[in-house]
Order: C-alpha cells, then sequence, then structure tokens
C-alpha cells in the first residue's frame, strides 16, 4: 500500500475557512424540535416535506448551515459526533431557553479560556447532546 508520509503524498494542505460545511440535527417528533430550536434561539425555519423526509433550515446567510430532519434514518442520540452551535455575543440568552424548551442543560456556560471564550452542553428536546459556543 505505500507509506502515507512518503513525499509523494505530501502536499500543502487546502485552506478552509471553516470545517464544518454542513450539520443535521435527528428529530423523531419533527414539530417538537422545530419548535424547540426556534424557541431558544427565537427564529423562524423554513420547513420542506417530501414522503420520506422532514427538514427544517437554520436562516444562516454566511458560513456554515444545517438542519433538522426527521426521516428513515435520523435518530436522535446523546452518544455522536458533538457540534457546537453560535450561541450568540453572551450564549446564556440561548442557554436560558433551553430548559423552558423542553431540554436540558448538562454543562452550565463554562470559561475556555480568556483568549478562547466560552461554551455550554445541553440535551435538546429530542434528546441530542449539543453544546453551544460565544466569545463572552
Amino acid at each position: 500500500m505505500g507509506d502515507v508520509k512518503s513525499k509523494k503524498m505530501m502536499k500543502k494542505p487546502e485552506e478552509r475557512k471553516d470545517f464544518v460545511s454542513w450539520f443535521e440535527i435527528p428529530a423523531t417528533d419533527f414539530r417538537q424540535a422545530v419548535d424547540f430550536y426556534q424557541h431558544i434561539f427565537g427564529i423562524t425555519m423554513q420547513e420542506n416535506r417530501t414522503d420520506t423526509n422532514a427538514m427544517a433550515f437554520f436562516p444562516a446567510k454566511n458560513g456554515v448551515g444545517g438542519a433538522v430532519i426527521a426521516g428513515p434514518g435520523s435518530v436522535p442520540s446523546d452518544a455522536g459526533p458533538l457540534i457546537y452551535l453560535n450561541g450568540g455575543k453572551n450564549l446564556n440568552e440561548v442557554l436560558g431557553r433551553v430548559e423552558e424548551a423542553g431540554g436540558r442543560i448538562i454543562m452550565q456556560k463554562t470559561l475556555i479560556s480568556e483568549e478562547s471564550g466560552y461554551f455550554a452542553i445541553f440535551l435538546d428536546s429530542q434528546g441530542n447532546k449539543l453544546a453551544l459556543y460565544s466569545a463572552n
């Protein structure tokens, strides 16, 4: 197979602005999940339904976009990859709406470092484990 570190295979890595290009948050109760995210972020999500799937899109203008998705293979979990959602200028505002929308806070706002900012971890109304990030 060859040596992965061979000079032939070594080249300058491609520059990327973001390493996440899209995300999907699975839901079994689509309406409850959409209502949860609309409530905690104070947004309206555009919905698209097909015969097998339902999707509601986060209103991202620039940068990374994503959606809540329900359908075959969309199984909520607290054991998969951890997605960090943008908590805005102060993630306490979003975090403060998690429990009233049917979620549960696992880790309150926590300082990473003065230079790096803050994060918090929560379970959404479907049982998915997610995180919030903010600079303040």
